[in-house]
């Protein structure tokens, strides 16, 4: 059987012995039979709870089922599955079999799920009974897909994932894979266009529980999580699929979209003890004053905010109003999870954090040499979580991973005490009056302001072919977009920043353009002429 990895907390939270010979679900699953955990609830979705030893049964007979089917070593298994137990146990059912595992998103249209069936070449598909007649148009024409299997269900006389379990052995051994092999790819959100995919080793899990989980989580085996963001994320899988299950903790989900009414719900319901969003996602709680103490767990101890970085004011509103503070991070599908972040005791709001134990931080200029403090420049990561490379997209892969170094794209400043504060998307960075601006700077700005729900800042021409922020609002109330509400936005912006930083166009719109992980796709906002 394939060894587990080994951590030395008393020298170093961050470091890692990790054997050659290892399978991933060894780590997360297996381990728990011999820590006595077999009793004890690791997983609850909407038709109930299930213990460590029957989430474990789940695995293997999963991972049975699929081998099978044909799933040999490195054979590339497609999920598009709601958040249930059997998304868990066919994610570590694949891993344990040697094959490579592949969740997509399960809120595409089908010509973005034909582009990923195509360019993944999956042999073998499990798909949700709800999300079927989304994908049925394009199964029918993927080359590659040998294998159609429905969970919750049957359809189209597609075999079901039910029946298949049920008639596979409870045991499984693991495959021999190594450290170094592929266990999975994480297709990117496509905030910026075309997805691709990142693909990922199975040693990343562990780095990302130990440096993320245990370094700035503390995460432990009584706490309840709750991830707002689903499994098929990169941010999603770690809150919910490695953080817990390494510690034996609880991870409980839901299967429908995350609203603020489901997500207060299920805290409540729960118990959770952590609870990860998403900025809008904590803005949108903050905007119905119903939404008090009493509609949240009262063990909840820690709340997580990735995806976007979140606006100070949120924080600080979250905060007071809910007796827990938000560590906001920043993570990547490319990095698996949060690298840079603000840690428990010590956040501070509108701004990143530090560098997460076992990762590195660089800001670069054009020629990628270092800035001086205070300066704007394109932030580097080094750490072992890293994608080897995004597939069939050679350019790409050696745009993003530089050696031990990787591209993240945004835009940082890092102060004198080793803060890092987010300026934007580095397609984002707006060249104003000879200066840069960074567009989530003004929306922070505009946010702040009490008729302002939600904001998109972009960059557009003026009359003489200049470029100058512009803004789409999303108004609490309606009813108020118009010329008075632009003007008086207009000089609320001016009162925090410098003037030439205002938007010179405010468009009210009724809700913005947006990723399922809650990222705004400014490069849509973009493609609108200003008025």
């Amino acid at each position: 059987m394939p060894a587990t990895a080994k951590v030395d907390y008393s020298t170093d939270p961050a470091t890692i012995e990790i054997p050659r010979d290892y399978n991933a679900a060894v780590e997360f699953i297996d381990v728990h039979a011999s820590a006595g955990r077999s009793g004890k609830t690791a997983f609850i979705d909407d038709a109930g709870a299930y213990t460590y030893a029957e989430l474990a049964q789940r695995v293997n007979r999963a991972g049975n089922a699929l081998q099978a089917l044909g799933a040999e070593l490195e054979t590339r298994v497609m999920l598009c599955m709601l958040d249930t137990v059997d998304m868990s146990a066919v994610f570590w059912g694949v891993i344990k079999a040697g094959a490579v595992a592949i969740p997509v998103n399960t809120l595409l249209t089908p010509q973005d799920y034909e582009y990923i069936v195509k360019d993944s070449r999956a042999r073998i598909l499990v798909v949700s009974a709800a999300l079927y007649d989304t994908l049925a148009p394009v199964i029918a024409e993927a080359p590659h897909l040998k294998e159609i299997v429905i969970a919750g269900g049957s359809r189209d006389g597609h075999q079901s994932l039910e029946d298949l379990m049920a008639s596979a052995g409870d045991t499984l051994m693991p495959a021999d894979t190594t450290a170094d092999d592929v266990a999975f790819w994480l297709y990117t959100s496509g905030s910026t266009g075309t997805p691709k995919g990142s693909m990922h080793l199975h040693s990343d899990l562990v780095c990302t529980a130990v440096h993320y989980g245990k370094g700035v989580l503390g995460i432990r085996e009584d706490d309840v999580v709750f991830s707002a963001a689903k499994m098929f994320f990169a941010y999603g899988l770690g809150n919910t699929l490695t953080f817990p299950l390494y510690v034996g903790a609880t991870a409980a989900v839901i299967a429908g979209r995350p609203t603020p009414d489901s997500v207060l719900g299920a805290l409540q319901k729960h118990q959770a003890s952590i609870f990860y969003g998403v900025p809008t996602l904590y803005a949108a709680i903050l905007a119905d004053e119903k939404n008090d103490r009493e509609r949240v767990s009262q063990r909840l101890r820690l709340c997580v905010s990735a995806g976007e970085a979140l606006p100070g004011d949120v924080g600080t509103r979250w905060q007071e109003k809910f007796g827990a503070e938000i560590i906001d991070g920043l993570g990547s599908t490319e990095m698996l999870h949060i690298f840079l972040s603000n840690v428990p005791g010590d956040v501070h709001y509108g701004t990143s954090g530090r560098a997460v134990p076992g990762y590195r931080l660089r800001v670069v200029d054009e020629d990628d040499q270092p800035v001086a403090p205070g300066e704007i420049g394109e932030l580097l990561v080094d750490g072992r979580s890293a994608a080897v490379a995004y597939w069939n997209q050679r350019d790409k892969s050696l745009h993003t991973f530089m050696g031990r170094w990787t591209r993240t794209g945004d835009k940082y400043t890092v102060s004198e005490d080793g803060l890092y504060t987010y300026c934007g998307r580095t397609d984002d960075m707006l060249k104003v009056s000879g200066n840069w601006v960074s567009p989530f700077e003004v929306e922070s700005a505009l946010i702040a302001h009490d008729k302002v729900l939600e904001v998109g800042v972009v960059g557009a021409q003026d009359e003489a072919g200049l470029i100058k922020p512009k803004a789409f609002v999303v108004l609490h109330e309606p009813g108020d977009a118009g010329a008075a509400t632009a003007t008086e936005l207009q000089a609320f912006v001016k009162q925090s920043l410098a003037p030439y930083k205002y938007p010179r166009w405010i468009e009210f719109v009724d809700a913005l353009p947006k990723t399922a992980t809650g990222k705004v796709q400014r490069f849509k906002l973009r493609a609108r002429s200003p008025d």
